[in-house]
């Protein structure tokens, strides 16, 4: 074992009917944990048995998750992930395509109130500044987030969505990367970036001249090599070149294919990790998962 100590997070796949197996298996799980209060239950549970902190990507059911948790004096550290790539499409095919998504997330940040979302979103307007649109857009995110959790301090960290962030190494489209981590150092929130591709986040963060210590990084490690692109062994010698201890892992179980001793005990072999996020299904299987990993952390 590392001597390190690691964040244990509960994450939200499974609130949002999303397995990495397949979609049979995220539908055995059943309907109950697509209720938000439901959801929250097994949140809570998590918090209980050595969870640490909740990360999730901010959508209407995980909104109302953080408000059933606030109800219940739960208050965990959150970690968040921006935008819901799926909660958008749904919105741009229903609407008429992006024209009529952009107007209704334009009203909706009008409707907030949010004094700084509208400023940005007015200045992006009127200088064509995708930059400006875009603080507009997270000014409104973290605010709906603050809002559901009823606290201001416990947002740590807003990560930039994988499809988003894996577009912009693709398309070399540096604006949207510097944007996000601006905006958020300036509001006091750690930035994130999501990566299916940690060697490419790498190599362009270099090349960008981006301080990688001043942000976290989200990626999938796992003993199979579930999503770990281009290769395991590629991702883990990037994950050798980052010298900062900010590199939240997920899908550490591989979908249910790793137990959790084999799980950990990967993990526990790689540098720099700061946090692992574990989704679980119901009671039962948040109290033996985070007492499990929660005692192999002390």
């Amino acid at each position: 074992m590392q001597s390190e100590k690691k964040i244990i997070m509960v994450g939200d796949n499974p609130f949002h009917g999303i397995s990495h197996l397949s979609q049979e298996k995220a539908v055995l799980r059943g309907k109950d944990i697509l209720m938000p209060e439901k959801a929250a239950e097994i949140v809570a549970t998590a918090l209980d048995n050595g969870a640490q902190a909740f990360t999730f990507t901010v959508d209407g059911t995980i909104l109302a998750i953080l408000e059933s948790l606030h109800s219940n004096k739960y208050h965990p550290p959150l970690y968040a992930f921006v935008p819901y790539s799926y909660e958008y499409v749904r919105l741009a095919v229903s609407l008429g395509g992006i024209t009529g998504l952009a107007k209704r997330v334009a009203a909706q940040i009008i409707k907030s109130g949010n004094f700084f979302a509208m400023l940005h979103g007015t200045k992006g307007v009127l200088t064509i500044d995708p930059a400006e649109a875009y603080k507009a857009y997270i000014y409104y995110e973290v605010g709906r987030i603050k809002a559901a959790a009823k606290t201001k301090n416990t947002l740590k960290c807003l990560f930039l969505h994988q499809v988003v962030t894996d577009m912009a190494l693709a398309l070399d489209i540096q604006w949207i990367i510097r944007a996000h981590i601006d905006v958020l150092a300036k509001m006091g929130v750690m930035p994130g970036l999501q990566t299916f591709n940690l060697p490419l986040l790498v190599q362009k963060m270099e090349g960008w001249n981006i301080d990688l210590g001043k942000i976290l990084i989200g990626v999938p490690f796992n003993a199979s090599g579930m999503q770990m692109n281009p290769s395991r062994i590629e991702a883990e010698k990037a994950l050798q070149e980052i010298k900062y201890n900010n590199v939240l892992v997920y899908g550490v179980l591989a979908g249910g294919l790793l137990k959790l001793d084999e799980a950990l005990n990967y993990i526990d072999t790689l540098p720099n990790i700061m946090g692992i996020a574990l989704g679980v299904s119901k009671k039962g299987q948040a109290v033996s998962t985070f007492k499990y990993f929660s005692t192999q952390n002390a």
